[in-house]
């Protein structure tokens, strides 16, 4: 079972994206932690990325669907993989079909996790984790039991994302509608869209995925 996971930054993908692996022996493919894999491998599409990468520059669509189609080809990714970040735009998307059918497969489904913006927004800036052991924890939603004190291990060092505050989070959002929001009408023509909510809780959210992939199965 090959499947999409499509959402604004923030929406849980990389989350859900691993509760699926782990349930149903599928690869969670990161565009990120390939290229740093066919770079490290010295692969013909690892050298092309890293000579791109060194000049500082951005690697190709070209070249990222190389490193794509190397992973797939590989035995982990036999029972179908799950994409959480790529494609993020049109011709991405049509690479990615191409390819697919290039080797005779083929996407089951692309699963849209809706969210409401103000709410994501909230639900970002206010995380943090315990520095020590990396629990999670929320101004709001999720304090420790004792003020300053991790539930899990005791320390008191807790961190933010330099990134989880709200100016640069809107600029994300914005970058995603104008870019990869496209897809869901692309995939919606294809009927191979599925919508949930993405704003239920984690194990709601989970439980909306599997029965779409029950379906799908």
């Amino acid at each position: 079972m090959n499947i999409i996971l499509l959402g604004p930054p923030g929406a849980g993908k990389g989350t859900q994206a691993r509760i699926i692996e782990k349930g149903r022996g599928l690869v969670q493919l990161s565009t990120g932690d390939m290229l740093r894999a066919a770079v490290a491998a010295g692969s013909e599409v690892g050298l092309k990325a890293k000579a791109v990468m060194e000049s500082g520059g951005l690697v190709s669509d070209e070249i990222v669907i190389g490193i794509i189609s190397d992973r797939i080809d590989e035995p982990d990714c036999a029972s179908g993989f799950i994409l959480d970040g790529f494609p993020r735009t049109l011709p991405q998307a049509a690479a990615l079909e191409d390819l697919l059918a290039s080797k005779g497969k083929s996407l089951n489904c692309v699963i849209e996790m809706r969210v409401d913006d103000d709410k994501l927004v909230e639900r970002i800036t206010g995380r943090y984790t315990c520095g020590a052991c990396g629990e999670g924890y929320h101004d709001k939603f999720r304090v420790p039991k004792v003020e300053g004190v991790c539930d899990n291990c005791g320390a008191n060092d807790f961190k933010r994302r330099a990134d989880d505050n709200e100016e640069t989070l809107r600029s994300r959002l914005l970058a995603y509608y104008k870019e990869t929001s496209p897809l869901i009408g692309y995939y919606f023509a294809k009927d191979n869209l599925v919508s949930i909510d993405g704003m239920a809780d984690m194990s709601g959210v989970t439980g909306s995925i599997e029965a779409i992939l029950n379906d799908k199965a």
